[in-house]
């Protein structure tokens, strides 16, 4: 392993820590405190996938006429992610994008798709975060992680976003929150079904191999220039801090809903 990355791994972990030790996760017991954490988790299923494709667009070519666009082995490897990431499939074994299975777990245990949905329809129809936010009434919470997220994307630094994409969002989900995952199904098998599949596909896929090739893609894009890891740290620094902020307002929002 590039010993950069070890470097950025250990000034990150603090942070990845408050994350994966989180409170808000002995407060999911119930059908309704999962509702209410998907509600706000699936702004950052979907700003993942945005942010997946702006690497894409960046380090690939996606337009016509073609033209070879960087390295080849940084092509494969984003576009290995972009398959798995868009096109997994079901529990029925139907493709669908890991953002797909999420909203499809969400109306099977009864969680309230229509924000998001309605958020997606004005961001095609605007192109306005701020306009999706207001129409969808989207929380803070989700509406200043997201925002970092695009912050990420507007800088145009495909190192930074790289960074970000590989230690910011693809390997924080705990043993714990897996566990409760596993005591619900128990108690609601009809109900949890699919969203237990997309716990155990995002650890498979998205936390395996997947994480992997970020990490390889990262090191390639940051080379061997220092001033380009420092920046890099400090952006995950900074999306991680976000992911705190994300769970503290799932924390206070089910708790206030008890």
């Amino acid at each position: 392993m590039d010993h950069r990355i070890a470097q950025l791994q250990k000034a990150i972990e603090p942070f990845r820590q408050e994350i994966i030790n989180h409170k808000v996760y002995s407060e999911i017991n119930d059908i309704e405190d999962l509702k209410i954490f998907t509600q706000y988790h699936v702004f950052a299923v979907w700003d993942f996938m945005s942010l997946l494709k702006t690497l894409q667009n960046n380090l690939t070519c996606t337009s016509v006429p073609w033209f070879p666009v960087g390295s080849a082995d940084t092509r494969f490897l984003i576009n290995e992610i972009v398959v798995g990431e868009e096109a997994d499939i079901d529990l029925d074994g139907v493709r669908k994008s890991h953002f797909e299975l999420y909203l499809d777990s969400m109306e099977q245990f009864g969680a309230d798709t229509l924000q998001m949905l309605l958020f997606i329809d004005e961001m095609k129809f605007s192109g306005k975060l701020e306009s999706a936010y207001r129409v969808a009434m989207v929380p803070l919470k989700a509406r200043q992680f997201v925002d970092f997220t695009f912050d990420i994307i507007s800088s145009k630094k495909n190192y930074l976003q790289s960074a970000v994409f590989t230690f910011g969002r693809e390997d924080l989900i705990p043993d714990m929150f897996v566990s409760v995952i596993n005591t619900m199904h128990k108690n609601f098998p009809n109900e949890i079904s699919k969203f237990k599949y997309y716990i155990e596909r995002h650890i498979e896929v998205d936390g395996g191999h997947h994480s992997h090739l970020a990490l390889q893609m990262t090191a390639n894009l940051c080379g061997s220039n220092e001033q380009l890891w420092l920046e890099a740290e400090e952006a995950v620094i900074q999306s991680l801090k976000r992911r705190i902020g994300l769970w503290d307002g799932i924390y206070e929002h089910i708790l206030k809903n008890r």
